[in-house]
């Protein structure tokens, strides 16, 4: 099958490669020309462009976008629209907000135009591993790609989620899955470090000492394995930690839908209170101890 994929970032790019090696042709676009270029070296078709893009594309025409969610998802969809045809299908492979899919499909359909999201788990190792995907849209839409689907994923690592939307919000929830999972981790090596038996321990060997058969194994912790392995108590790192936007949607969610989810809403906050420096909230703290009992307070 012949494809344009535009976006060739840390996922993008191996994505290409991966369905390259499974005998798919991709027509590749990035707004740099050197991930072109680069695209074009492993044997892909490149385009500088999305009109050449999709000019080089027979009808139905597929078009796969793995972009940053937002603005410039939108831009490039504004921009591929008046490009496709009636019948070609759009896929969205980032992590858009499942509210921005549903708006998108309809805008599209009035064109003729098909949309799927796809909810695409697999970071820098889906090259070799494979792309867990998670998809949404038209089940005839989803049929058509499901050649790429496969050479995409590992064995039984895709799925179809249903209507449009569906896609990205089982995505969305399995990012805040992993945001709480992380931060349990992050919990019990602290506990660890913390202890009396710290120092005799080697936080490495105990990742992978867990990995073997215990209830906690898991592939974060092979993770855990590796970097500890590079520096075994993480001196190099400062203890800053991003979000986005799939944590707070999460949580956003389950305000709506009044389900209780304090695990994964934690784990969110704790990533906010990573980023401060000598924070209000803790001041107050502070503060008001040494107003009513007089406790000592370290003053900067």
């Amino acid at each position: 099958m012949r494809i344009g994929l535009a976006g060739l970032g840390r996922m993008g790019l191996n994505m290409a490669r991966r369905l390259l090696k499974g005998g798919h042709e991709i027509v590749a676009y990035n707004r740099s020309r050197d991930k072109v270029d680069q695209a074009a070296l492993d044997g892909a078709v490149p385009a500088y462009s999305l009109a050449e893009m999709t000019g080089k594309l027979k009808t139905p025409r597929v078009v796969w976008l793995m972009l940053p969610a937002g603005e410039v998802t939108q831009e490039h969809i504004r921009e591929l629209t008046p490009l496709l045809s009636a019948g070609d299908i759009l896929v969205e492979g980032g992590n858009s907000r499942f509210t921005d899919d549903i708006r998108r499909a309809k805008e599209l359909e009035a064109r003729g135009i098909r949309y799927l999201d796809a909810g695409v788990s697999g970071g820098i190792w889906g090259l070799s591993v494979g792309y867990c995907t998670m998809v949404g849209g038209e089940r005839e839409a989803f049929t058509h790609i499901e050649p790429l689907l496969a050479t995409l994923a590992p064995p039984e690592g895709y799925m179809y989620c249903g209507p449009t939307g569906a896609g990205h919000y089982v995505k969305m929830i399995h990012n805040a899955i992993e945001y709480g999972m992380m931060q349990a981790y992050a919990e019990g090596f602290a506990l660890l470090e913390g202890s009396r038996y710290s120092e005799g321990l080697d936080f490495a060997r105990l990742s992978h000492l867990w990995n073997q058969g215990s209830v906690v194994r898991s592939w974060l912790l092979e993770l855990c394995e590796d970097m500890f392995a590079k520096d075994a108590r993480l001196s190099g790192l400062t203890a800053y930690v991003e979000d986005s936007g799939e944590g707070r949607w999460s949580v956003e969610e389950a305000v709506e839908n009044a389900v209780p989810a304090p695990v994964l809403t934690l784990s969110l906050m704790e990533r906010f209170r990573s980023r401060q420096e000598n924070s209000f909230a803790n001041r107050v703290l502070a503060a008001l101890r040494h107003e009513f009992g007089g406790h000592a307070v370290k003053e900067r």
